[in-house]
């Protein structure tokens, strides 16, 4: 019995130990594009075309928010909240103008619509889709700490990205005004 017990204790360090060393490697590994991206960010930041947005429910959780429509034509329109379903049309890119990703690929549920519950999406969606009205087109930058953070995504979106979202808020779906 006593020998189980060393064993399951032996294990659990060994497994602790190995996840640290792991955690310190992706840090590391990664030092000079997360300082790349911390420092373009800030620069987007200061740069006076971007307003600031942070998360009504964590002052620190922020975006960067450009739009490119008159939001005066807009602001009557209905704006989601954070359990809404709505459809979007986006592109994803690096700080360094790599593609990601584009709902442009997409068939369904319609051509080009991305259609998503906003809280199923990284943090930094939520807070720029709330504080947006159907119809607004925005150019969206998430810092990598409301997107995908230290993790691992694929080759091209790598920990500590910055994410730069070009996007339409389309519609909430199943949304029917009275």
């Amino acid at each position: 019995m006593k020998k189980f017990f060393y064993t399951v204790i032996l294990a659990v360090v060994a497994i602790t130990m190995l996840d640290s060393c792991l955690g310190k490697n992706v840090y590391d590994e990664y030092k000079d594009w997360r300082e790349k991206n911390d420092e373009w960010f800030q620069r987007q930041a200061s740069s006076g075309q971007y307003t600031q947005i942070t998360a009504s429910w964590d002052p620190s959780a922020k975006v960067l928010m450009r739009w490119h429509n008159d939001t005066m034509l807009t602001k009557d329109n209905l704006k989601p909240l954070i359990s809404s379903t709505v459809d979007v049309k986006y592109r994803l890119r690096l700080y360094d103008d790599t593609a990601v990703d584009s709902s442009y690929n997409l068939t369904s549920p319609a051509d080009s619509i991305y259609r998503a519950v906003i809280s199923q999406n990284v943090e930094g969606w939520m807070i720029a889709l709330t504080h947006m009205h159907v119809g607004d087109s925005c150019t969206i930058i998430i810092p990598y700490q409301q997107g995908y953070g230290s993790s691992m995504r694929s080759e091209v979106l790598v920990p500590y990205s910055c994410l730069i979202f070009d996007m339409k808020l389309v519609d909430i779906y199943k949304y029917k005004a009275n």
